[in-house]
């Protein structure tokens, strides 16, 4: 240690600019990989829908007189003839993550509502915030939804909507996550719930079924599906095929449906996963910035370890030298940069660690995000530390093939 001591006393400014670059490079990639990690949970969110081979169809029939019902009872005929379709639906507009759907909240009863009203509906016991998604029979298996409890529809059961939806709905199915919130420790199943000044029972529960939006709280999978079916101009037809076929499908379907009415609109026309893909458009460029950020921070920070332990090989040609030859080996020297190292990068990766705590506590004070697991700290610093390593090795190994005679030479 006495060498490895006097050697950073004599570089001492060097060794407290490499001792703040490891500071820092700790700090900002134990956050950064935390971004990471919260981003990467948010484009991995279970949707429930099974969307492999789902395919999507907005169109607007623009033509005149016509009966929007009556078109869409011809287009649904036409798209299950398409060879390679397996099922298809028409909604009214909403699909998990295509940021366009109805949100109302849903209570026990309606003292309940009323309460809700007031406050925020997550703050009243009983009462929830939910998503609505309308749609025609063969939506839960179009989406290839999970039915854990009760049935499907059934075809008595579709209504026409309302002025403002004010029609009676006879039956709804909701998400697991609105049952156990709604009713917790019980059995949704055969309940009924007061949404939109209606009482309904609850005739089935799906797994999971994500809303059209996503605020990251617990409220995310609140859904329910009534039995309304589209009767407008404008419509989404969902159409379910192998996914090998699914271009070709989804091109037929296209010319399909303008052979039928040249007039209509088709306004989107793509597959699901393009559909979630732009959905998360934002996260999996975040992900990108800070990737390639954290990577870069580490890179400069490795050139920088790398440079300065080959700078102090050079600067100590002649102290090597007479070390070897009054009887100290390749590895002792291999030893003495590796501890030096060691030293100057665990100074530096402690700062850090309590760095990153003091970031981290402005971030979710000023920006809301995730608090920092404390298991990123030791697996930052064990990364650092071993970069640090390999950084100086080879300078190192470079120090340790220095002969006794180097020292005569540099007299």
């Amino acid at each position: 240690m006495h060498p490895i001591l006097s050697s950073l006393r004599h570089h001492k400014l060097t060794s407290m600019l490499l001792v703040l670059q490891v500071t820092l490079t700790c700090a900002i990639v134990c956050n950064v990989a935390s971004l990471i990690a919260t981003r990467i949970e948010n484009v991995s969110v279970v949707t429930g829908v099974t969307e492999a081979g789902l395919s999507t169809l907005s169109v607007n029939d623009v033509a005149p007189g016509a009966d929007p019902l009556a078109r869409h009872t011809e287009d649904l005929a036409l798209l299950r003839a398409i060879p390679g379709v397996q099922a298809v639906a028409a909604l009214r507009s909403s699909l998990p993550l295509n940021q366009n759907g109805w949100n109302t909240s849903a209570c026990v009863n309606k003292a309940d509502q009323d309460r809700s009203s007031q406050f925020h509906s997550e703050e009243v016991p009983g009462c929830s915030s939910a998503s609505i998604y309308h749609g025609g029979p063969g939506e839960l298996a179009t989406l290839g939804l999970k039915l854990v409890e009760g049935r499907d529809f059934q075809p008595s059961e579709y209504v026409r909507p309302g002025p403002y939806d004010t029609n009676p709905v006879p039956a709804i199915i909701i998400s697991r996550s609105l049952a156990e919130r709604i009713f917790p420790g019980q059995d949704a199943l055969g309940k009924d719930l007061y949404v939109n000044k209606q009482l309904i029972p609850v005739v089935g529960i799906v797994e999971t079924l994500v809303r059209p939006s996503l605020n990251g709280t617990d409220t995310d999978g609140n859904s329910m599906l009534y039995p309304v079916i589209a009767d407008g101009a404008r419509v989404l037809y969902i159409l379910r095929s192998d996914p090998k076929d699914q271009a070709q499908v989804l091109r037929d379907a296209q010319a399909t449906l303008l052979k039928a009415q040249p007039q209509r609109i088709i306004n989107d026309a793509r597959s699901y996963a393009e559909l979630r893909h732009a959905f998360f458009q934002s996260d999996y460029t975040m992900i990108g910035l800070l990737l390639a950020s954290a990577l870069g921070l580490l890179t400069v920070t490795i050139i920088g370890i790398a440079g300065l332990a080959g700078f102090w090989v050079q600067q100590r040609t002649r102290q090597i030298g007479i070390r070897r030859a009054v009887g100290a080996t390749r590895r002792d020297v291999l030893r003495h940069f590796q501890l030096e190292n060691f030293m100057i990068v665990g100074t530096g990766v402690v700062l850090g660690l309590a760095l990153a705590e003091l970031f981290n506590m402005l971030l979710v004070r000023s920006y809301g995000v995730a608090p920092l697991p404390l298991t990123y700290l030791p697996v930052t610093a064990l990364l650092l530390l071993g970069l640090g390593q390999l950084a100086v090795l080879n300078p190192a190994l470079h120090a340790s093939r220095i002969a006794p005679a180097s020292a005569a030479r540099n007299l």
